[in-house]
């Protein structure tokens, strides 16, 4: 039997989708594919086949079986077209030819003429005939281990053009399918025809079975499907062949995209290629059918690719009948990347105090009217949805006073920025005439994705045009009125130079997940959010690096030697400030000499005149006879008026409950003891760390960045609040006179002197 894979923790029941919409047009966003009810799965022969094209990849069909089975038995009414019957064929006779050849040799030559035979060439329809049984029998093993039954359909062009015929297949089909059964459906290659040039893929009505993608197509149309997926060995369509430099895979195609396309050679196997699937795959889709063609052969993905599909995720190449009236978030990064290397290229003072930056903060104080309309908006939306959090709303939220400290906080980030982008770091001569320098460059194009919030636009948006940085932003939907007109404003600014586009807000359906993947055009990911987003993405992200923390739980430590008045401000202050703020504090550590004292009796009447809900560490709550609720856990992010109380024994123990449950974003202590205060600071492995003031001094902002696009707890490249220098790399400049390594080899007549220049203050390259 064939091993179960990891996803195939089925069900043998089938549980009930909602009931199928009607048919007659196609999906319009991936997003809507997960409410596909009738689905076909075409297997091309290169996915069904080994290498070798003698057999079939049984690891790799049976893990699409799996999948098959899984949406099957989600209420899904599944069906196969499926190649294999020939290769399959091919392993069978081989295998016979050979035998029989060898019992023969053996009998009139002897074992030493074995070496000698050769297998004579196949005629394609005996494969098919010797085939097609055991391919069947193949399927119907596979599907057993999930209790579901199949059943073999064999078809010819006949059977689809003489009327009674399409009917009877079709009333067939139908009724399998409301038993619940899989049909599998393959062409009758063992008596059909060879294929002729294709001659009638035009309209609705008339499309010749030439091969599985005219196939597929027909079947779909005919049995009014929701969803065809058809699996090839590239990953989707291409503008040009795949092999060739520079062929990008396109995401969404649209019938009016064919001219667009430069097809190449098929593909090793079968009969068609990727313009007979394009082809088959506009004619499905003019009848109704949405159609994805994707990769079936990666091992990367073999084994989910049918269901990433089925629940949207951008996986090949998608077939649309409506084009959005905007760009692609590809192509608004390819935008995004063209104007900033032009951002990049203009002067300090262009992009700084004397023009971009400080017309937006202009422009956030002129256009506040309209703003707070529309924040308003989306806080009535976000509001009367029922589905936020009271600390989301009030993360949503903007006033007066917030785009008052914004354009303050733009101004500052100008006048700061004038020296960053290409800022000689250090300048080295390598030889005579050969001059190294190090300077500062942008990153490229920055990934900004944020929840709530919208002030972040701005901010960020300041941050990455101060630092050369073309910036994609996909913010929330709940913000998505205060987003568009701060974009709007954001543009404005940037036009007064030419590059409006360095700067580009997603508004199309994108999954965060799908943006993740952009590997190829995103150069830093920057989550602004939950830790669960944080999360998502830091998981999601395969081969970008994302600069972010995951989590916000900070602590202030109440040290013996704290004094009275220090501690409850300290507290109150990092508590109860902005408790949905990531670098509020969300744990209370209490020396234990503190217990049952003034001190800490004026920190619990603090707290619950503050109306905090206080969860008890489980050391704390052994100390009490009726104590608080007991944590759930100590490593918990409220975001909102609760927070833990613990007690330690001394510093050295709050330190190490720091570094347990902690993460690393902000942690203060408590104290008059200046010794202990400094063992603090240096022992505990946080972004930030405080000696006697408010957690909520971690921002950028408040430490004179102008602003911030977050704070890191990563240890490499940028750490706690990340202002400019955090959106910045370097790059090596050699300047020489046809210098060559040769010159300084033994023979050579030139050697390395490699002595640091002094900079003088502010110099560029």
């Amino acid at each position: 039997m064939f091993p179960r894979l990891a996803l195939g923790r089925l069900l043998p029941s089938r549980s009930r989708l909602s009931p199928p919409r009607p048919h007659g047009k196609s999906f319009i966003h991936r997003s809507e594919l997960k409410q596909a009810k009738r689905i076909v799965v075409k297997l091309g022969s290169a996915v069904v086949t080994r290498g070798d094209e003698c057999g079939l990849a049984l690891g790799r069909l049976a893990s699409i079986v799996e999948q098959v089975a899984m949406l099957q038995n989600q209420g899904r009414e599944m069906m196969i077209v499926t190649s294999g019957a020939v290769a399959f064929g091919k392993q069978r006779l081989r295998h016979e030819i050979l035998l029989s050849q060898s019992v023969r040799q053996a009998l009139h030559s002897g074992q030493n003429q074995l070496k000698d035979m050769s297998v004579p060439v196949l005629e394609a329809r005996a494969c098919a005939a010797a085939g097609q049984s055991g391919l069947m029998a193949l399927y119907e093993a596979m599907f057993t281990q999930y209790s579901i039954c199949t059943a073999q359909i064999l078809v010819t062009n006949l059977d689809f053009h003489d009327e009674q015929k399409r009917r009877n297949l079709n009333s067939t089909l139908h009724e399998l399918l409301r038993m619940n059964i899989v049909p599998i459906i393959n062409t009758n290659d063992a008596v059909v025809p060879p294929p002729v040039p294709s001659s009638d893929l035009q309209g609705v009505n008339v499309i010749s079975i030439k091969d599985n993608d005219s196939l597929a197509a027909r079947l779909a149309v005919e049995m009014k499907v929701d969803l065809l997926i058809a699996l090839s060995d590239v990953q989707g369509l291409y503008d040009r062949p795949p092999g060739v430099d520079d062929a990008k895979l396109i995401d969404i195609f649209y019938p009016g995209d064919q001219q667009s396309i430069t097809y190449g050679t098929k593909s090793r196997v079968g009969i068609g290629g990727m313009e007979a699937k394009v082809k088959a795959a506009l004619w499905a889709l003019q009848g109704g059918t949405s159609v994805i063609i994707a990769n079936g052969t990666d091992p990367k993905v073999t084994g989910h690719v049918i269901t990433d599909i089925v629940e949207g995720k951008k996986v090949g190449t998608f077939f649309s009948e409506v084009k959005p009236a905007g760009p692609t978030v590809e192509q608004q990064a390819e935008m995004a990347r063209h104007a900033g290397r032009s951002l990049a290229s203009l002067l300090p003072e262009q992009f700084s105090d004397a023009s971009i930056i400080c017309c937006l903060a202009e422009l956030l104080t002129e256009k506040k009217d309209e703003i707070l309309t529309a924040n308003k908006r989306d806080m009535e939306m976000a509001t009367s949805s029922g589905r936020f959090s009271q600390a989301l709303i009030n993360r949503l939220s903007l006033s007066s006073s917030k785009l008052n400290s914004l354009a303050i906080g733009l101004r500052q980030l100008a006048v700061s920025s004038r020296d960053s982008v290409g800022r000689v770091l250090r300048k080295t001569r390598v030889a005579n005439n050969l001059d190294l320098e190090q300077i500062t460059v942008p990153i490229g194009v920055l990934l900004v994705i944020f929840e709530s919030r919208p002030d972040c636009l701005p901010q960020v948006a300041a941050l990455a045009i101060a630092s050369g940085n073309a910036l994609l932003l996909k913010g929330g939907k709940e913000a998505s009125n205060t987003n568009k007109i701060l974009h709007q404003l954001t543009q404005e600014a940037l036009s007064v130079h030419g590059v409006s586009d360095a700067v580009q807000l997603v508004s199309t359906r994108e999954e965060v997940e799908d943006l993740c993947r952009l590997d190829t055009m995103i150069d830093l990911i920057i989550p602004r959010g939950s830790s669960q987003l944080v999360r998502d993405i830091q998981r999601a992200a395969k081969g970008v690096p994302v600069l972010g923390h995951s989590e916000g739980v900070c602590h202030v430590y109440v040290d013996s030697e704290a004094a009275i008045d220090k501690a409850i401000d300290v507290v109150r202050d990092s508590k109860c400030d902005y408790p949905a703020a990531c670098n509020a504090m969300e744990t209370v550590l209490i020396h234990r000499d503190l217990l049952r004292t003034p001190v800490f009796d004026q920190i619990i009447d603090m707290l619950r005149t503050e109306q905090v809900k206080i969860h008890a560490g489980p050391r704390f709550a052994s100390y009490l006879t009726f104590s608080p609720s007991e944590v759930k856990s100590l490593r918990t992010e409220y975001g909102d008026l609760e927070c833990c109380m613990e007690v330690v024994d001394s510093l050295q123990d709050a330190v190490d409950h720091i570094h347990r449950y902690g993460s690393s974003h902000t942690d203060v202590i408590v104290t008059e003891n200046e010794e202990t205060a400094e063992q603090f600071l240096q022992q505990v492995d946080s972004a930030c760390v405080f000696w006697n003031c408010s957690s909520r001094f971690a921002d950028g902002y408040r430490f004179g960045l102008g602003a911030e696009v977050g704070i890191s707890t990563a240890r490499i490249h940028a750490r706690g609040p990340v202002g400019l220098e955090g959106l910045l790399t370097t790059k090596w400049v050699l300047r020489g006179e046809g210098h060559t390594v040769a010159d300084f080899s033994e023979q050579g007549s030139m050697k390395y002197l490699h002595e640091n220049i002094p900079l003088p203050q502010g110099v560029f390259s």
